[in-house]
């Protein structure tokens, strides 16, 4: 019997999404025959990554962690919701979580973290996890913050398991106060921002093409109302400003917007109140906000084509 190389188990692995220990067993029965190994791999239906590759993931989870002072959040993709409640895919989404802090917003590096419990890493576990659960899977994307002094604060909603749900956010409170008010306040605000999705923090922050578009639209809005035919271009933009303000700028700009949980202050006027609680200024640094799915371009299929391709495929 030949000797089985790791590099023969890797490329095998890495042709056709198998677990290693089936390559290893496959090229072992094949006397190491790669061609012979994958067939085998096919006839047991344990080459499924390569085939379930093309497949559309837009279900999923989405992970956060809190480390109190740092925090990290990830997507992690599968084809279906059935599979987003497996509890082994929620597992493997919660390791892959709980790594993500050291690996700082870096995709790349989580991909190549070393999975707990052996020596595979998180990019072979998943694909581990397609040829065990038969679906395919991805690890989209990652960030994380931090703070020097203060807090990350974490919420997720539409929890489906401890730290796992649809929608996650992180937010960075820089305080020198009470870290336990902070981190109340922050998930408050976490809460919030899972509801009201803002773009940025602050004002400045806004890009100037973003306002110039939104100006120029309100502006074209204004001079089309009835009301203001005859008027002045300088009343016109005035309008149109007040518009871009109260439409535009409230809404995406986190400091602006209406607490959700209040519903009649704004979060800056929310932050200014707390610092008697906390017992020093506050100030938000960065958030996150991840929803599942977002910007994911879903395949639309023809449901009796999407049948008839499946009693095909079977009858292969």
């Amino acid at each position: 019997m030949s000797t089985i190389s790791a590099a023969a188990v890797k490329e095998l692995r890495d042709k056709t999404g198998a677990g290693m220990m089936d390559c290893k067993q496959a090229l072992t029965e094949t006397n190491g025959d790669m061609e012979a190994a994958i067939d085998l791999l096919r006839k047991k239906g344990l080459s499924k990554a390569a085939k379930k590759s093309d497949r559309v993931a837009a279900q999923g989870l989405i992970g956060v962690i809190s480390k109190v002072k740092s925090g990290a959040v990830v997507e992690v993709n599968s084809e279906t919701d059935f599979v987003a409640r497996n509890p082994q895919f929620q597992e493997l989404v919660q390791t892959i979580t709980s790594l993500a802090p050291a690996a700082n917003g870096n995709l790349a590096n989580l991909l190549e973290a070393k999975y707990p419990g052996g020596e595979s890493t998180v990019d072979h576990q998943i694909k581990d996890a397609i040829a065990t659960i038969g679906e395919n899977m991805a690890l989209r994307r990652t960030a994380s913050l931090s703070v020097k002094e203060g807090v990350v604060a974490d919420y997720v909603h539409n929890k489906a398991a401890d730290g796992l749900g649809k929608i996650g956010v992180l937010i960075a409170l820089e305080s020198a106060g009470d870290s336990d008010s902070l981190m109340a306040l922050g998930r408050q605000l976490a809460m919030h921002i899972a509801a009201a999705n803002p773009q940025v923090v602050n004002v400045e922050d806004l890009s100037k093409d973003a306002l110039d578009r939104e100006r120029a639209i309100y502006l074209e809005q204004a001079k089309a109302e009835p009301k203001n035919a005859g008027k002045s271009d300088e009343i016109l933009l005035k309008a149109g400003e007040g518009r871009l303000q109260k439409e535009f700028v409230s809404q995406a700009v986190l400091l602006k917007q209406v607490f959700v949980i209040d519903g009649k202050a704004s979060v800056a006027e929310i932050l200014k109140q707390a610092e008697k609680t906390v017992g020093a200024p506050v100030k938000v640094s960065a958030f996150v906000r991840y929803q599942l799915g977002e910007g994911i371009e879903k395949k639309e299929e023809d449901f009796a084509a999407e049948v008839a391709k499946s009693i095909e495929a079977a009858q292969k």
